[in-house]
């Protein structure tokens, strides 16, 4: 249990990826007092969770309705979050982040961030999405899904009190550092992506 925990941890926190959000939340809220700030990072935090929760535990459902296999969706979501990763190393997830944020910032009647950008699509995204889902496809059993909730929860309020503490967080770390971590976690990503990918091709070939 502790090992599914940590591999369901590891994955949907780079998938996240609260150091990522962070300072993008931060030049978000640049004109924001701090009681609003908190107040939409709780926000956009329980907004996202409650998208992951109902494709976790609905997502199967769904893929049966449109007669996917959990084979296709693995090697699917696999080479998702490779792209992600792939993304994370080169730094063009946070170019396009900074982009989509700089195009809310300079629409004055958006206020309120919590929906989006940040709820939607930065914290649940689609790798998110495929992500939660393909954790629970895997986890065997009540108590197993429980697990990977619970890591889901501990993410989310993770990326909760990263996006709270975001503007005395960059303060301190500075971009380099907020640089180096994007680029480790994607390195790890691509490696969890590509354990996707052959499991869902061992699985279709029966290897």
């Amino acid at each position: 249990m502790t090992q599914l925990f940590i591999s369901a941890f590891i994955t949907l926190f780079v998938v996240i990826d609260p150091p990522g959000c962070a300072p993008i939340y931060a030049g978000l809220t640049k004109g924001a007092t701090q009681a609003q700030r908190r107040n939409m990072a709780i926000r956009a935090t329980f907004i996202a969770g409650i998208i992951l929760l109902i494709f976790a535990l609905f997502g199967e459902d769904l893929l049966g309705a449109l007669h996917i296999e959990l084979n296709s969706f693995r090697i699917a979501g696999g080479f998702m979050l490779f792209w992600i990763a792939f993304e994370m190393v080169f730094e063009k997830r946070t170019q396009r982040r900074e982009e989509r944020a700089e195009k809310v910032a300079a629409t004055p009647e958006v206020e309120d961030v919590s929906v989006f950008p940040m709820a939607m699509p930065m914290l649940a995204g689609p790798g998110a999405i495929a992500a939660i889902m393909l954790l629970m496809n895997e986890a065997d059993g009540t108590e197993e899904s429980l697990v990977v909730l619970g890591a889901l929860a501990s993410v989310l309020f993770l990326t909760m009190l990263a996006l709270v503490a975001a503007g005395p967080l960059m303060k301190l770390f500075g971009d380099r550092v907020e640089a180096v971590i994007t680029r480790l976690l994607g390195v790890l990503l691509a490696a969890l992506a590509a354990q996707y990918v052959i499991d869902g091709l061992k699985g279709s070939f029966g290897i």
